[in-house]
């Protein structure tokens, strides 16, 4: 017989796309509809702002509590100085309590836009920080009462460190030992808050099983895990990734113009999806604008990257990010909010090379002078032929315009 989630959440996964696999879609079901209940998602503090590759859980996050639930945030304090080795190639980067601080501060701005701290709700949304019961850890006591619950041929045989494995790559102790430390995390916010479920991405399925294990065993107390697709374009590529880098959800790190033309460039086959995913807008409505066809389905495009950017930076700045836009693409203007370079007298002349590299259109000026040479560069909309060309303080009297292809521009002021 076909199961029906009956909860409000449930339901809305499954019908937005968010849903990838559930430990028990009908005890979770059942425990939602009880009553409010929190859920949280963990999220490493690798660097100062998260990318639009977490958005997807973010967003889960938001519609558990727009379903009358309470989402909490865990903030890795503690499992950021270890590593989650899940699907890499290589071991990451440790980083040390300072910056891993500043990295959380940073967080923080992006998850303040999209779930609410502040309210006097039952299902006020808390951030806590899994180094308030990491950091103090005996390690001793935790083999012995923790470790002893884990089985090595188990999690040898997860994928995530299966593929490390059967790739001959090393995989460190100190990895190995994060599964065990997000297990712990379960545990302690089911005993601390009465958390009930834990989210993430598919890859996270063989962590969040360990969690529900380890608080059985240790509390006998029942606990579900949900997961979300890892989401990739319909082009193959990964979400989160743009021809210049990560597209970060902190406006100091990429600004809500560029944010916004990421969403606005969506491929055609993907507008419907990501309006469900990251909108929230009625499904049909969903629906509809993705069916569109030809030219219609710009503006479909440009509805998606309006809705987002409003989600991140707020009404205004997605308003202005489509003035600028049409500014620049159809009335042929310079746009004032356009990602800017400042050179100052003392740096000129300087290559036009150069300039495509630093403004960010181009990664290396082997790659700009290829860009130049298949045609892909303009300067004031006019191409550009000549690599070789120098730019002067007489040149900069006004702003100049850089574009590289259709859809990616900057521009050059004097300081």
């Amino acid at each position: 017989m076909t199961y029906h989630p009956k909860s409000d959440f449930i339901a809305t996964m499954i019908e937005r796309g968010f849903l990838a696999d559930c430990t028990d879609y009908q005890g979770l079901d059942e425990a939602l509809i009880s009553g409010c209940k929190p859920a949280y998602i963990g999220f490493d503090a690798t660097a100062k702002s998260l990318h639009v590759g977490s958005l997807i859980q973010i967003m889960m996050l938001r519609w558990f509590q727009k379903t009358g639930h309470q989402p909490i945030t865990l903030m890795g304090g503690g499992t950021t100085k270890v590593g989650d080795p899940s699907f890499r190639a290589d071991e990451r980067p440790l980083l040390g309590p300072e910056q891993i601080d500043e990295n959380i501060a940073g967080i923080k701005k992006v998850f303040s836009a999209y779930i609410d701290y502040d309210s006097d709700a039952e299902n006020k949304a808390l951030m806590l920080n899994n180094a308030e019961w990491l950091d103090d850890l005996n390690y001793l006591d935790f083999l012995r009462d923790i470790g002893r619950h884990f089985s090595v041929n188990r999690m040898l045989s997860f994928e995530s460190v299966k593929s490390r494995l059967d790739r001959e790559q090393s995989l460190s102790f100190l990895e190995f030992n994060y599964m065990i430390l997000q297990a712990y995390d379960f545990l302690e916010l089911n005993r601390r808050y009465g958390c009930v479920l834990q989210m993430g991405g598919s890859d996270q399925w063989g962590n969040i099983v360990n969690g529900i294990d380890l608080t059985r065993r240790v509390l006998d107390h029942e606990i579900y895990g949900l997961t979300s697709p890892l989401l990739t374009t319909s082009d193959g590529k990964k979400m989160g990734k743009s021809q210049d880098g990560a597209v970060w959800l902190n406006a100091e790190m990429r600004s809500p113009y560029e944010f916004w033309q990421f969403w606005r460039n969506t491929t055609d086959a993907d507008v419907g999806r990501f309006l469900k995913l990251y909108t929230e807008m009625p499904v049909d409505e969903c629906d509809r604008l993705g069916a569109l066809q030809g030219s219609e389905i710009n503006e479909a495009k440009i509805r998606l990257a309006n809705e987002v950017t409003t989600l991140a930076h707020g009404a205004l700045a997605a308003a202005t990010a489509e003035a600028t836009a049409r500014e620049v693409f159809e009335r042929g203007g310079v746009g004032d909010d356009l990602p800017t370079v400042i050179v100052g007298e003392g740096t000129l002349p300087i290559s036009i090379v150069q300039l495509f590299v630093i403004s960010g259109l181009a990664k290396s000026g082997k790659e700009a002078k290829r860009l130049i040479a298949e045609n892909g560069a303009k300067v004031d909309d006019a191409p550009l032929t000549d690599a070789g060309l120098m730019i002067d303080a007489g040149a900069l009297s006004s702003p100049v315009k850089l574009s590289a292809g259709k859809k990616r521009h900057a521009l050059v002021r004097l300081a």
